[in-house]
């Protein structure tokens, strides 16, 4: 088992595991009450009268049932139903989920088990190690029952579910996370030259609006508090920036903000988001300078540029991992596709 295990590379599966969705969440199954917009015909009824014998496809030795697609799609049923604006619109949605639930599930079946069978004539089927199912029970008990054991098993009676059943859907739920995982790391290199050539094609989704790296002291007007009393306390700030100490350091001796602490910091902010009494201003401000005082009926501010971005296309250098990731994306989609359609065309698959 042991040697197996290490074939297999398995040590990933904790990690997999741990991000793994589990269909949980106390959510209740489709009842005959659910309706579209607008009228009282019952969810139900619409997956009965399309598969009238129970039966919605079989995948080699496996039915997917009725209840099947019916258990998928009920927790998403009350937002279909908010997304509608009527009865018509519902039904052609609810079809169209009905049929990628059902070839989820189909696919479900083959990628489960493409992962078990033997990569040789001599070995056994992979399986998942007992310990890693047995982990993750336990963190979603933890999770999504507050570790109630009593809370977990009524939510299996809820489901009509024994814990082996259970037990056996968090092990596909594994082997399905790692199987994609694999897809999509056989899909991580990019070379240099597709980069250059997304970015030359996509220049503008790389546009950017002139921003500021933003940092402040706030000086708060007391009651009777003038202009030039406030005045008086930034210039001798002024001075000691002036004089080589930090913006920062003097923001948390001196500002009354909430980024005090924080030495002002207030991130990347557009100037298009800004009152306009404050990115007037920040506007001509290059980095490491500082606004003249700007008063308000609040109090007064010194304005602290600690980088800029100016409006424009960015250059390739700054958004290569950007494009990296989408392209990876991209080519990780397009392989899981083919090979998903690799494993439909070498499988007996019936739709009812």
């Amino acid at each position: 088992m042991t040697s197996r295990c290490q074939a297999l590379g398995l040590s990933c599966f904790l990690a997999v595991a741990a991000v793994i969705s589990v269909r949980v969440q106390g959510q209740p199954t489709a009842t005959a009450t659910t309706s579209a917009p607008g009228t009282s015909t019952p969810v139900q009824d619409n997956l009965n009268l399309r598969f009238a014998n129970g039966m919605a496809a079989q995948v080699e030795d496996k039915i997917i049932t009725v209840d099947d697609v019916r258990h998928e799609i009920a927790p998403l049923i009350p937002q279909l139903q908010r997304d509608s604006h009527n009865e018509k619109e519902f039904n052609d949605r609810l079809e169209a989920l009905q049929d990628d639930t059902i070839q989820n599930l189909i696919d479900r079946v083959l990628i489960v088990k493409e992962f078990r069978k033997p990569k040789g004539e001599d070995e056994e089927p992979r399986r998942i190690p007992d310990s890693y199912i047995d982990s993750r029970i336990a963190e979603i008990q933890v999770q999504d029952f507050e570790n109630d054991r009593s809370k977990f098993l009524a939510y299996l009676r809820s489901q009509g579910k024994t814990y082996r059943q259970f037990r056996q859907d968090t092990e596909e739920d594994i082997i399905l996370s790692y199987m994609k995982s694999q897809r999509r790391k056989s899909e991580s290199i990019v070379s240099p030259v597709k980069i250059e050539q997304f970015y030359n094609e996509n220049k503008e989704r790389f546009y950017q609006e002139d921003k500021v790296h933003l940092r402040m002291i706030q000086f708060n007007r007391g009651e009777g508090e003038t202009d030039a009393q406030l005045g008086t306390k930034a210039a001798e700030v002024v001075a000691r920036l002036k004089a080589g100490e930090k913006f920062e350091d003097l923001a948390k001796i001196y500002s009354q903000d909430p980024r005090r602490s924080k030495g002002g910091d207030w991130g990347w902010q557009n100037f298009s988001d800004m009152k306009k009494e404050f990115s007037a201003p920040l506007t001509p401000l290059k980095k490491g300078e500082v606004t003249d005082p700007v008063f308000t009926p609040e109090g007064c501010f010194l304005l602290f540029a600690e980088d800029r971005k100016y409006a424009g296309i960015q250059p390739l250098d700054e958004v290569r991992p950007q494009i990296e990731n989408i392209l990876v994306q991209q080519m990780a989609t397009i392989a899981q596709q083919q090979w998903l359609e690799r494993l439909r065309r070498n499988a007996y698959i019936r739709h009812y």
